[in-house]
């Protein structure tokens, strides 16, 4: 037996399909809602609303300290724990938000210029819900952990569909203010923490007494991955910070619709290293190391021909969609596209190196990434504006990905071949494809 337990589990590639299709349809959704506040508010009104979001996105990122991934194994391997850890994770939220944004205040009080061009209510109301999304991630790995993928599709479709709805309603009455969307995104986010705390409440284990030892293990075990979150984090999130601040909400304006389509191309890694934790987190280390390299493969190929695509429909993606404002976009996401292959095995092989209770070699790579990241973003943006940023962000995850495939292969005794896709990867994706057409015409 290579997976402990007797956990009931979903069928692996019906949950994939189904977290992908989530992210597939949350993404357009909140690509339509970028396109009303685009055409309403102009780059620089979207490039202040990007900002304000990403503020507050990477804030509350950095203030979880790496709690969930903790509460994740622990789903997996002490499900009489579970119980305390729903309480806990409405404290340490509480706590560890409240601590974050605070320090960003300070940061801000002392170098004014990192506030970019946001007027100060509304950075502070993009701060003021950095406790709840820190508290909505938390949820979310506890869930998922549980194998609770649809709930968390859910609630993962209800801010983007709220944001299409009010932001929607008020373009047509050319209502639309950069602080009207944000406390519509604001809203969006409490609707979906709300119902995660329902779904833990009536069918998992509920919220039973605090456990102070537990939290002082989560967040021991949890500092250990935090050092790879926050740089992690800061990979996806802190070029648009720095952007925003060096080269102006116009320049972060157009990047972010850049970004917007390129971030398309992380769901696929994203919903298949969901849906694999559970096993891996169960899993023995020759078993989570062949199935790891296995779904890696075949991530590779379909991002590639994704990413290809992208490529080539770059201006129709950019400027059909936005605008004619927005060409400058193009060349943005042409050079994003690229580094989603990096991101693929940031995302499925640093997710099994965590999972197998090895957070620190999956911070290596992290921290390789991390570090081109910052010293090419500061290096090439006051001079190249967004394009700087995009080819900071793509040589950057591609030196991670290499990295961290080299460290996965060594510490979970693969093969470096078995890291590359062959022949029989086709097969097994093709056949795989057919099976699902033949459901679902039989359907």
């Amino acid at each position: 037996m290579t997976i402990a337990g007797n956990t009931s589990r979903p069928s692996f590639a019906g949950s994939v399909l189904l977290t992908y299709g989530a992210s597939v349809l949350a993404s357009f959704l909140s690509l339509v809602s970028v396109i009303f506040t685009s055409r309403a508010l102009g780059p620089e009104g979207r490039g202040t609303l990007a900002f304000l979001t990403t503020v507050a996105m990477l804030t509350s990122q950095l203030s979880s300290l790496g709690v969930e991934e903790a509460s994740a194994n622990v789903v997996g391997r002490e499900p009489q724990r579970r119980s305390a850890l729903g309480t806990n994770a409405i404290l340490l939220a509480l706590g560890l938000g409240t601590a974050g944004l605070g320090v960003v205040a300070l940061l801000i009080a002392i170098f004014p210029g990192i506030a970019g061009d946001a007027s100060s209510g509304l950075l502070w109301l993009a701060l003021a819900s950095v406790p709840l999304l820190v508290l909505q991630f938390y949820l979310q790995f506890i869930i998922r952990a549980d194998y609770g993928f649809v709930a968390t599709n859910v609630a993962l479709l209800a801010a983007p569909s709220l944001n299409v709805l009010v932001n929607g309603l008020l373009f047509l009455f050319d209502a639309l203010t950069v602080r009207a969307a944000m406390l519509t995104w604001i809203a969006g986010q409490v609707l979906a923490t709300a119902l995660l705390l329902a779904y833990v409440s009536r069918r998992l284990a509920g919220f039973g007494k605090p456990d102070a030892k537990l939290a002082a293990q989560s967040l021991g075990f949890g500092l250990k991955t935090h050092a790879g979150r926050v740089m992690k984090t800061g990979n996806y999130r802190l070029d648009q910070w720095l952007l925003g601040s060096l080269a102006g909400s116009r320049e972060l304006g157009l990047y972010s619709v850049a970004v917007a389509w390129a971030e398309a191309l992380f769901f696929l890694p994203e919903a298949l290293a969901s849906v694999l934790r559970p096993d891996l987190v169960r899993a023995e280390t020759e078993y989570a190391g062949a199935r790891g390299a296995a779904v890696f493969r075949i991530a590779v190929v379909l991002t590639l021909v994704f990413a290809i695509c992208f490529i080539i429909a770059a201006p129709l993606l950019c400027v059909w969609t936005f605008g004619e404002e927005f060409r400058g976009s193009i060349d943005d996401l042409r050079v994003l596209a690229p580094g989603a292959l990096g991101i693929v095995a940031l995302k499925l092989l640093g997710n099994a190196l965590v999972a197998q209770r090895r957070p620190g070699l999956s911070n290596v790579a992290i921290g390789l990434a991390f570090a081109v990241t910052v010293g090419l973003d500061l290096l090439l943006i006051p001079q190249y504006g967004g394009l700087g940023a995009a080819i900071a962000s793509t040589v950057a995850y591609t030196a991670g990905g290499a990295a961290v495939a080299v460290i996965f292969a060594r510490a979970l005794n693969v093969s470096l071949r078995r890291m590359f896709p062959a022949v029989a990867d086709l097969r097994v994706l093709s056949s795989g494809l057919a099976r699902l057409a033949a459901r679902s015409g039989s359907r």
